[in-house]
């Protein structure tokens, strides 16, 4: 990364910049994407910043210094964000430190000085549980999504009242909002869906054009391609038959999209942004006067809740998250107390029979 036998004017820097480099290549080696490597080449600056010192120059003081002055202040980060800065800072480190890179020996030579570990075992947060999301992130009860779906099909109809444009798009963002919560489908996952991702279901003809969904996008591991998934329509979601199929006919011509692939379009014929999707969510989420820390993701919680709720298997509803393992899928379930009554009482008359006493 450096080259032989030049003199730079400030040798540090060089060395750094070229750290730095290198480090982004060894990860785009891996496939790792852009949006994962800029943002943590970004800390790692950042760190440099904060230290005032060069990573041959950090240590583990320094790395303390730094997560104490990001938890005190106004905004204070989390626990999951200090973990995420902390194993970006390692595995920078862990670069550093590889023999098989000859940083430590150029170090030595140019500064005279040896990189070492920032973060340890002693001085960095443990990953001691599965979940450690915020926890007023729920799924929305059953009356919740009654009542944003009801503020959501109000909006077109104010909107127009009010002599403004936007109309339109107050109709597909309503139609949006139901798709994710029918479907169970991330905001990049519902932003990328294209008309040929609908699919009919030979299984379930009722639902016409309309009985499965191809996410083509769907979320993917650190350093493979996108997975992909196809989610059914189940009978009780089954009103999103109709929600679609007067997008696609009747609501969606009228934005000219000509023969633009996207399901969902913009006044402008471009694909709806991931950004607007959220942005939809939190205006029906105002309009219908719902708690402030409900987001998009909770439509997806809600639904695979709901899902159980409605007796579906385990495995059926970890296949249509797209969850490799179901350790993840239970992350996301907030079962209701009736719903686990039910069970109890399911229970209770297995073993006892149809006399047993709920008052005993």
């Amino acid at each position: 990364m450096l080259a032989r036998n030049v003199v730079h004017l400030d040798p540090a820097s060089a060395v750094f910049e070229a750290m730095k480099e290198g480090w982004a290549r060894q990860q785009s080696a891996r496939f790792l994407r852009a949006s994962t490597i800029d943002p943590r080449v970004r800390m790692i600056e950042r760190f440099a910043e904060f230290s005032g010192q060069y990573p041959w120059q950090w240590t583990p003081a320094d790395g303390e210094a730094f997560i104490a002055h990001l938890r005190s202040g106004t905004k204070p980060i989390r626990m999951s964000t200090a973990r995420t800065y902390e194993v970006t800072i390692e595995l920078f480190m862990e670069y550093v430190l590889d023999s098989r890179y000859a940083w430590v020996q150029t170090c030595v030579e140019r500064f005279g000085e040896i990189p070492q570990p920032v973060f340890h075992e002693g001085n960095s947060v443990l990953h001691t549980v599965e979940y450690e999301g915020d926890p007023r992130r729920r799924p929305l009860t059953y009356d919740e999504i009654q009542a944003l779906f009801d503020a959501a099909d109000a909006r077109p109809a104010k909107i127009r009242s009010q002599g403004r444009k936007g109309s339109l798009a107050a109709l597909r963002d309503a139609a949006v909002i139901k798709t994710v919560y029918a479907y169970g489908t991330r905001r990049t996952e519902t932003s990328r869906l294209d008309l040929t991702d609908l699919r009919r279901n030979r299984k379930a003809p009722r639902f016409r054009g309309y009985g499965s969904l191809m996410v083509r996008y769907g979320k993917a591991s650190k350093g493979a391609p996108p997975k992909r998934r196809t989610v059914l329509t189940v009978p009780e979601m089954d009103w999103i038959v109709e929600v679609l199929e007067e997008w696609i006919t009747e609501v969606r011509p009228h934005f000219s999209p000509g023969k633009h692939p996207a399901i969902w379009v913009t006044e402008r014929v471009g694909r709806l942004s991931p950004r607007s999707i959220n942005e939809a969510f939190v205006a029906a989420r105002e309009a219908a006067g719902l708690d402030e820390s409900l987001d998009l993701h909770c439509l997806r919680h809600s639904y695979i809740t709901h899902l159980t709720e409605f007796g579906y298997p385990a495995r059926f509803v970890q296949e249509q998250a797209g969850h490799s393992h179901a350790a993840t899928t239970a992350i996301y379930m907030g079962v209701s107390n009736e719903y686990r009554n039910k069970l109890l009482e399911a229970a209770l008359k297995g073993r006892l029979g149809d006399d047993w006493d709920v008052t005993a």
